[in-house]
């Protein structure tokens, strides 16, 4: 701990010389974010009660393992915890070798992330490959996640949760007034079309065309880190404008893109409708605690599950028409002749 203070005020001292010498270099919040999270992640029994809250938390999810602790042993200086033995996230090789389905290593991360930030608002902000390993169960056969580290959480506000599960519905719904409009509350300005961007590492055109349309391409990918390069001042005003919270799930955000493009998982439509549903999900539990009648609430209970509806069937559509029997039904519907007769209108 003492040694962490002492490079908290080195890197305080470094940016300030850096910001003296280039006035428009705004990244003194990293010295608030240290301050504020690196004693977190040093104290061991606050790392083993973020630990059993999330685990209480995604408790559905009989995928995900987090270790157990034992609290007899453990101080807060030393965390004793389960042991369990996995491969990294990222290695395709041991998946391959032990018969994991990637895509279905991809979709755990979706729903687990998806259902911390969109409806519980308690994420595990630091999921780099060291912290998230991928085993099989021998008696299910099915892939497990272990989820360690649990020292760096962020706690999102109900009205900053709620407006990102706007943002991200508006971005998948390509609503692009939308967009403007809960970029904006969430801290963007003017700067809505590069915030836009950022969150989804997408370039704007493909924002404005539906990011769950069309897949990323290497062109696309070599035009965002260009720009990145070219926007840096832009940059650097928006992540000193935006709310802190959002900091913390940039990071959480490239992290798992990251995962996502060495599995070749990347921006699949599955991602985006678990995202949806959490979203749907999320924004009817706000609705129907804001209700003043039975009425209302019933009403917010059925538009929920008629959106959670129509996603489903959507889903289902997109595995029938990747499936064979589906190509099979495109191919026969392809081969139906047009009538040649044309009716009066």
């Amino acid at each position: 701990q003492a040694q962490s203070s002492r490079d908290i005020f080195l890197m305080e001292a470094l940016l300030k010389v850096v910001k003296y010498i280039f006035p428009d270099f705004e990244f003194m919040w990293l010295v608030e974010e240290a301050k504020k999270n690196l004693p977190l992640e040093l104290d061991f029994l606050n790392e083993g009660k973020n630990a059993e809250a999330i685990a209480s938390m995604l408790r559905s999810f009989r995928f995900l393992k987090v270790p157990k602790i034992h609290w007899e042993l453990s101080t807060k200086r030393v965390l004793v915890m389960e042991f369990l033995e996995g491969g990294q996230v990222n290695d395709r090789e041991y998946m391959e070798k032990h018969g994991i389905d990637v895509n279905e290593v991809s979709r755990g991360l979706g729903r687990m992330y998806s259902e911390m930030i969109f409806v519980n608002g308690f994420v595990h902000c630091d999921p780099h490959p060291g912290n998230v390993l991928v085993r099989k169960d021998p008696a299910a056969g099915t892939a497990e996640i272990i989820l360690l580290d649990h020292g760096l959480y962020q706690v999102l506000t109900e009205e900053f949760r709620i407006d990102y599960c706007q943002l991200w519905q508006s971005l998948i719904n390509t609503n692009m007034e939308a967009v403007q409009k809960y970029s904006r509350r969430l801290g963007a300005g003017d700067l809505c079309p590069l915030f836009a961007c950022m969150l989804t590492a997408r370039s704007w055109e493909s924002v404005n065309r539906g990011i769950n349309k069309f897949p990323v391409t290497k062109a696309e990918d070599v035009e965002i880190r260009t720009n990145a390069a070219n926007y840096l001042p832009q940059i650097s005003q928006l992540l000193n404008n935006i709310p802190r919270q959002m900091l913390l799930l940039l990071k959480t955000n490239d992290l798992l893109r990251g995962i996502e493009t060495t599995l070749h998982t990347r921006a699949s439509a599955s991602s985006f409708l678990t995202m949806s549903r959490c979203c749907v999900r999320a924004l009817a539990r706000y609705r129907r605690s804001k209700a003043g009648s039975v009425f209302s609430r019933a009403h917010i209970c059925l538009a929920e599950a008629l959106n959670l509806g129509q996603i489903h069937l959507y889903e289902l559509f997109l595995r029938v028409k990747s499936s064979l029997l589906g190509t099979w039904i495109l191919a026969l519907l392809s081969w139906i002749p047009t009538s040649p007769y044309k009716y009066p209108s």
